[in-house]
């Protein structure tokens, strides 16, 4: 996704809210930033989680609890992709 941003006096930019859902990004939540010399790249900072298997099934521990909107949005795509493939249909 491209968009043209403006910044305020105070440097501040807002993030599209397409861009925060895709990102699952909330209020609050830390960004880091890299620049260069033309552009300037953010990624959201997350934890560096572990995987490990439970009844023989791997499982992501991200050393925090999920977010609830996070959970419902996962859960909506997953059935939504189900769904579909029921269907016949294509992504």
């Amino acid at each position: 996704m491209t968009s043209k941003l403006s910044m305020d006096r105070a440097g501040r930019v807002v993030l599209p809210k397409a861009v925060r859902d895709r990102l699952h990004l909330e209020p609050g939540e830390s960004l880091e930033m890299e620049s260069f010399e033309d552009h300037i790249v953010l990624r959201p900072v997350r934890g560096h989680g572990a995987m490990r298997k439970e009844r023989g099934v791997w499982v992501f521990d991200s050393g925090e609890p999920l977010k609830a909107s996070v959970v419902r949005e996962t859960i909506r795509s997953v059935r939504d992709e189900r769904s579909n493939k029921g269907l016949g249909k294509k992504r």
